[in-house]
């Protein structure tokens, strides 16, 4: 047997290097943790438009930092307008889903409740562009939101659970509170007390990254 081997490496080099090579692209075939070049469409308002910040210094932007620290081969397309509505996000979604994004980041809602808008309005936009991104073949994450108490009890308690009845009924993954761990901090927050200074834009990225994570893998 031992003079075999010897025989087949000498007289059969052809067959080796075939051999070789054939290892070679099934180790480079070998699955990995994530597709390659998949893209996440972000669809939100200020709170992700980077409003009253230097660029690149929001959490969409420190999420694309993580990812490709982490070899995670995805670009992040952040289509976020400061002072969107869920109308206007149902509006535009259509023709972003032309760029066939992997999984849609829905960060909408807080405009039409700061505004006091419709919340039956709201949830039926929310379910519109939920819709649509599922028939584009995309996830989708829902990003929660909350209001101040000054907008009365019924009003503030339907708009919270909003997020999580749409995230059930419609199977989508669900960050339940963006702002989670700095709300209560108004240090952390610009003179509008609606928006988060710089530091502490990593913990609305730490917030979500949990929750988009899984839907990268394969």
């Amino acid at each position: 047997m031992r003079y075999g081997v010897k025989k087949w490496s000498a007289e059969y080099p052809a067959a080796r290097a075939l051999r070789v090579g054939v290892m070679l692209a099934l180790a480079l075939a070998a699955p990995c943790a994530y597709s390659a070049s998949k893209s996440v469409l972000v669809l939100g308002d200020s709170l992700s438009a980077e409003y009253g910040l230097a660029r690149g210094a929001g959490w969409v932007a420190l999420l694309q930092q993580r990812m490709d620290k982490e070899k995670v081969d995805v670009t992040l397309i952040n289509a976020s307008i400061s002072g969107e509505t869920t109308s206007g996000g149902a509006t535009r979604l259509p023709a972003l889903l032309k760029q066939h994004p992997a999984v849609v980041v829905i960060e909408l809602g807080a405009n039409d409740g700061l505004r006091g808008l419709s919340l039956s309005a709201a949830e039926k936009n929310l379910k519109t562009m939920i819709a649509a991104a599922q028939g584009a073949h995309a996830k989708v994450v829902l990003v929660g939101m909350q209001l101040p108490p000054n907008y009365g009890p019924d009003y503030t308690d339907r708009f919270v659970n909003m997020f999580g009845k749409l995230a059930k009924e419609n199977k989508t993954a669900l960050v339940p509170f963006l702002l989670e761990g700095i709300a209560e901090k108004q240090d952390l927050f610009q003179g509008d007390h609606l928006h988060p200074i710089a530091t502490a834009e990593p913990a609305l990225a730490n917030n979500v990254w949990p929750v988009l994570k899984p839907l990268l893998a394969k």
